[in-house]
């Protein structure tokens, strides 16, 4: 078997850097475990833990780590491969063999790391993140003896220090290393975007009316796997755009129709793409197509030029929706001040969701931690509105952090229905022509970004967005 990592000494700074900033206690991060799709033994693909993967690198089932805080020890538990497992899966290094190779000095079994867990609870804090695997919350819940459904509640450690819980000061710690990205990780990055625009050009050259949605998403997917590589979220590929997370690939492509695709890479280590193009499914838009993707292409070049550390990523959504608002009343969809519409939440018509979120391990990066914290801080919390529940990140951007930009317009009738019953915001929407928009669909472009110190840079290669790149392209 092949062990992939970008060396010991990596992985070794990584565990001294969170020591310099929890003080005491234990830290103990779960590995994940295989999970059985149908029966026991057909298992869905692994998928380690992101965190683990960080700090410790080994991309294998059943593990578990521990970073003594107080004895300044690193020990790695898990349990050597049986006969019987061997003959199933081949020679496999021993757990000391695998802590070796990350740098750390020790190692046991799982009934030696539950022993000592024991043992140690009762005096010390035991830090751990919050779990959303269902193997790892029965395991943490037997171990530690917490409920189940009490494991991912915050919870304060007894005046005696002990005690085991999700760990805020941990989660903050974690989130403010992983989120600026080492120059490796941006390497990988670049890889991952790189393989995500072949999955890209290769749809847009390839798709041709009377095909199926699924065999399109299948190209994408060739491609990731080509490249030692698979998905880094289940594809969006539709004619019906306006629906956000639409994983349903039955429809037919007919003349007339507009393809989007929402579709990443994952790197063979792990790192994330998410591209999203929309694409004529013959060799051109029609008029209110073209009208529709300016606006959105016109919106991202916008929210990219404010793209620099210091700015909060909320204003750089607002600022965004505020250009979405301009065009789409030159085309007479939308009427009124822009501003104003915006502070109204009138947008939100047509643009529901947020517009980017932060990348790397995963395609929402860190997401598992709580996204209050990994996109707002003590100075900006999240909203609870609608269209604005939904930015993920809002923070102020740092030189390191990697996102996405990712405006669009989504034509919901559901959704016109219900505003237009109210009245809602009728000062700024324009509902009898808007009703003659109600089949169009959605428009959505889609970039990753580096913050760098002056600004940002865009990863991975080139992939066509104007609507002449697009147009050319189609036109093979």
């Amino acid at each position: 078997m092949e062990l992939t990592t970008f060396g010991r000494q990596v992985y070794i700074q990584r565990r001294q850097q969170l020591k310099t900033t929890l003080t005491s206690g234990i830290v103990l991060l779960m590995g994940n475990e295989e999970s059985s799709m149908n029966y026991k033994d057909n298992c869905y693909p692994f998928r380690q833990d992101s965190t683990f993967l960080y700090y410790i690198g080994i991309d294998l089932p059943g593990l578990a780590a521990v970073i003594d805080l107080d004895e300044d020890r690193e020990i790695l538990f898990g349990e050597n491969a049986s006969m019987d497992d061997i003959i199933w899966t081949g020679p496999q290094p021993t757990v000391q063999e695998l802590a070796e190779t990350t740098g750390i000095k020790e190692s046991g079994s799982i009934a030696q790391l539950v022993e000592w867990l024991t043992s140690q609870k009762a005096k010390r804090t035991v830090h751990i993140l919050p779990p959303y695997r269902p193997e790892n919350k029965i395991k943490l819940a037997a171990w530690l003896n917490i409920p189940v459904a009490q494991l991912n509640q915050d919870a304060t450690p007894n005046p005696s220090g002990s005690g085991a819980f999700v760990s805020l000061p941990l989660i903050r710690a974690v989130i403010s290393q992983r989120e600026i990205k080492e120059a490796i990780e941006v390497e990988e990055m670049d890889k991952a975007n790189s393989i995500s625009a072949d999955m890209h050009q290769a749809v847009m050259q390839q798709a041709t009316p009377g095909m199926k949605e699924y065999e399109l998403a299948a190209k994408a997917e060739e491609i990731a796997l080509a490249n030692y590589g698979r998905l880094s979220y289940p594809t969006i590929l539709t004619i019906n755009g306006q629906t956000l997370h639409n994983h349903f690939h039955g429809n037919t492509i007919q003349e007339g129709n507009m393809v989007l695709i929402d579709a990443g890479a994952e790197t063979h280590m792990h790192y994330a793409g998410d591209l999203t193009r929309t694409f004529p499914a013959g060799k051109q838009f029609s008029s209110r197509q073209r009208e529709m993707y300016a606006i959105v292409l016109n919106a991202l070049d916008h929210a990219v030029s404010l793209l620099k550390p210091g700015i909060q990523f909320k204003e750089v959504h607002t600022q965004a929706c505020i250009k979405l608002c301009e065009g789409l009343q030159a085309i007479g969809l939308m009427k009124g001040n822009a501003t104003e519409a915006v502070a109204a939440g009138a947008h939100t018509l047509f643009f529901q969701c947020g517009l980017g979120h932060m990348i790397g391990l995963d395609v929402h990066d860190m997401e598992d931690l709580g996204e209050q914290y990994v996109g707002y801080d003590d100075q900006l919390k999240k909203s609870k509105e609608f269209g604005w529940k939904s930015l993920r990140l809002g923070k102020a951007l740092k030189a390191g952090f990697t996102l996405t930009v990712e405006p669009g317009i989504y034509i919901i009738p559901e959704l016109i229905d219900r505003w237009q019953a109210e009245q809602k915001n009728s000062a700024f929407i324009n509902y009898e022509l808007l009703n003659s928009y109600r089949n169009f669909g959605g428009v959505r472009i889609e970039d990753n970004f580096l913050i760098t110190t002056t600004g940002s840079k865009k990863l991975g290669k080139p992939l066509p967005k104007s609507i002449e790149e697009v147009e050319k392209l189609r036109s093979y």
